[in-house]
C-alpha cells in the first residue's frame, strides 16, 4: 500500500511548487510550472534553461538560482512539459546574449526540447542545446539507451559559471559539450519505486536478493540483475566499467558523484563514496571534486548512481566560483 504525504493526486505538482515558493522565495519565484531565479532579473548575460518531470526532487528544479540554472520548467511527475512550455521560458530567460538549453536524453524530453527549438528559431532567438546521454551500458547485450542521469546537475553549475564569468554563447555550449563528453553514470537499483499519483510500481525487482545494474531512472529495464555485493564489490564493478568507457587513466583530475535514488541512506552513500575515491586513487586518479546524497530521486527507489567526469582546468575553476540554489550552496 502506497504511504504519501500528498493532499490529491491531480495537485501533486502545483503544490509541491507552491511550498518551493514558500520555502525558498529569498533565491527563486514560482510562475506557473517555471522556476526562475531571482538573479535573472538583473542578468546582463548568457542564461541557462532546462526542464524535465517532478517526482525527482531536489532535481531539476531545486539547482535553480545564483551560479546555475535561471530557469527550469516543471512537467507533471515523471513527465515532460510540453514544447510550448520550454519555448516560454526561452523567451523570458533571454537577455539578449543567448540561451543555453540543457536537455536530458530522454523520448518525451528530446520532442519538446526539438518543439522549443523550432519555435525559437521561427522567433529569431539566439538559442544553443545541449544533451546529455552520459548513461553507459553496463550489459553488452542489452540496449544502449544513453540516458541522461544525474550528471547534468553538476553541468548547470559549469554552465551557470561559465555565463556568469561573461563567455559567450558560443562557448558556454562548447564547455557544456565537452563536459558531456567526458562524463559517464550508472544506476544501480534494489527497490522499485511508486508513482505517487497512482501507486504504480515502477518495476518488478520486489523484495528479492537482486540488485540491478544499468536500471533507467525511473526504473526501466536495460540492466543487468545480479546477487547484492558490498559496497567495496559494488563500486569495483561499477567504477571499472565507467573507467573504461569514458577513458580515465593515472594522472587525470576526476569529479565523482554518488546520487542517492530515494531510499538509500546517507550513511551508505559515505561508505559508496569513500570505496570509490579508494578505487579511483589506487589507479592514480586524483578526485578534486564531488557530489554526495540525494540529487536526482525516483520518489522512495533504493539504489545510487555514480557519475564519474573527466575534469580539466576549466572546469575545475569553474566548480569552484559561487553557486546558491536551494541544495546546492558554495561561496
Amino acid at each position: 500500500m502506497m504511504k504519501k504525504f500528498i493532499n490529491g493526486p491531480e495537485y501533486v505538482t502545483d503544490e509541491l511548487l507552491m511550498g518551493m515558493g514558500l520555502a525558498y522565495g529569498d533565491l527563486i519565484e514560482i510562475e506557473g510550472h517555471m522556476v526562475i531565479s531571482k538573479d535573472l532579473e538583473k542578468a546582463d548575460r548568457v542564461t541557462v534553461v532546462t526542464y524535465g518531470g517532478s517526482g525527482h526532487e531536489p532535481a531539476l528544479q531545486c539547482y535553480v538560482g545564483k551560479g546555475a540554472l535561471d530557469i527550469s520548467v516543471v512537467g507533471d511527475i515523471f513527465a515532460s512539459p510540453s514544447g510550448k512550455m520550454v519555448f516560454e521560458a526561452l523567451k523570458k530567460a533571454d537577455k539578449g546574449h543567448g540561451i543555453l538549453l540543457l536537455t536530458l536524453n530522454y523520448a518525451g524530453d528530446q520532442l519538446a526540447g526539438k518543439q522549443a527549438m523550432m519555435m525559437a528559431k521561427k522567433a529569431g532567438m539566439n538559442v544553443r542545446q545541449v544533451i546529455t546521454d552520459e548513461e553507459v551500458r553496463f550489459d553488452p547485450n542489452g540496449e544502449d539507451n544513453k540516458r541522461g542521469l544525474a550528471g547534468a546537475v553538476a553541468m548547470y553549475h559549469i554552465a551557470g559559471a561559465a555565463a556568469a564569468a561573461g563567455k559567450s554563447l558560443d562557448e558556454v555550449a562548447a564547455i557544456c559539450q565537452r563536459y558531456a563528453e567526458n562524463m559517464g553514470s550508472i544506476t544501480v537499483k534494489v527497490t522499485d519505486a511508486t508513482h505517487p499519483q497512482n501507486g504504480m510500481s515502477f518495476g518488478d525487482l520486489g523484495e528479492t536478493e537482486f540488485m540491478e545494474i544499468g536500471a533507467g531512472q525511473h526504473g526501466e529495464g536495460g540492466g543487468t540483475r545480479v546477487p547484492m555485493q558490498s559496497a567495496k564489490g559494488t563500486v569495483a564493478t561499477v567504477a571499472k566499467t565507467l573507467v573504461d568507457a569514458v577513458g580515465i587513466k593515472a594522472g587525470d583530475k576526476v569529479f565523482a558523484m554518488i546520487n542517492g535514488c530515494g531510499a538509500t541512506t546517507m550513511m551508505e552513500m559515505l561508505i559508496l563514496y569513500k570505496d570509490t575515491v579508494e578505487y579511483l586513487e589506487a589507479m592514480g586518479v586524483k578526485v578534486v571534486a564531488n557530489m554526495v546524497g540525494e540529487i536526482l530521486t525516483v520518489q522512495e527507489a533504493g539504489g545510487f548512481q555514480m557519475n564519474l567526469a573527466r575534469w580539466d582546468d576549466e572546469i575545475e575553476a569553474l566548480w569552484n566560483t559561487p553557486v546558491h540554489t536551494p541544495v546546492f550552496f558554495k561561496e
